[in-house]
């Protein structure tokens, strides 16, 4: 079942020349634009075809149907996501504290930027979440905060901290999500990451 599930989600082939590179760059952000506009329930191969001025058998030809597709766009978002958590959680420079604060306000900034195709990605998920690749997706962000956590707190138990980075990493995706849905103002996402930091921060500081 799960060889079944990973092959459908699949991209037929990797693009080697420059031409097929650019095809299918543009077959993406034709599939970007459809998603942000039509929801995941409405999107379809023939109007990402057609949105990217591409015949459907050319876009068949690396993506074999629209589940390919959007785990495609899922991955280049994961790969987003677990780059942000490194570039800000690894950052020995830093206290501990004052990486969370970066993270808080660095993922809500991106969650309200792309909230659109991040809430479509999201009501498509149940087409692939349970792939390998997205397994190893989410591990891999895991492995991050667990590390991060190890550093924040050095002295507490291990199932202390795997609750503390469960527990952020579960309220950073659901309230962003939910909190993108709306339009914000700068102002309006800033307040709210304060926010937000404070009770994560204050939360460490109380298991520290």
């Amino acid at each position: 079942m799960t060889d079944r599930t990973s092959a459908r989600i699949s991209s037929r082939k990797q693009p080697k020349q420059a031409r097929s590179t650019e095809l299918v760059a543009a077959i993406l952000d034709a599939a970007a634009q459809v998603l942000a506009r039509e929801g995941a329930h409405r999107f379809t191969t023939a109007r990402v075809a057609e949105r990217a001025g591409v015949s459907i058998g050319s876009l068949y030809q690396y993506f074999p149907n629209k589940a390919a597709i959007l785990f495609r766009l899922q991955g280049d978002e994961w790969r987003e996501t677990t780059g942000l958590l490194a570039t800000i959680l690894e950052n020995g420079q830093k206290p501990p504290l004052d990486r969370l604060r970066s993270l808080v306000h660095a993922f809500l900034r991106s969650e309200c930027e792309e909230a659109a195709m991040r809430v479509a990605l999201h009501d498509a998920a149940p087409l692939y979440r349970d792939a390998p690749e997205a397994q190893a997706a989410r591990a891999s962000g895991d492995r991050i905060i667990e590390l991060f956590m190890r550093e924040a707190l050095p002295s507490a138990l291990e199932a202390t901290r795997a609750l503390a980075g469960d527990l952020i990493g579960t309220t950073l995706g659901t309230v962003g999500k939910q909190f993108s849905e709306v339009p914000r103002s700068s102002a309006e996402i800033e307040a709210y990451a304060d926010a937000m930091a404070d009770m994560f921060c204050a939360y460490l500081e109380r298991l520290g």
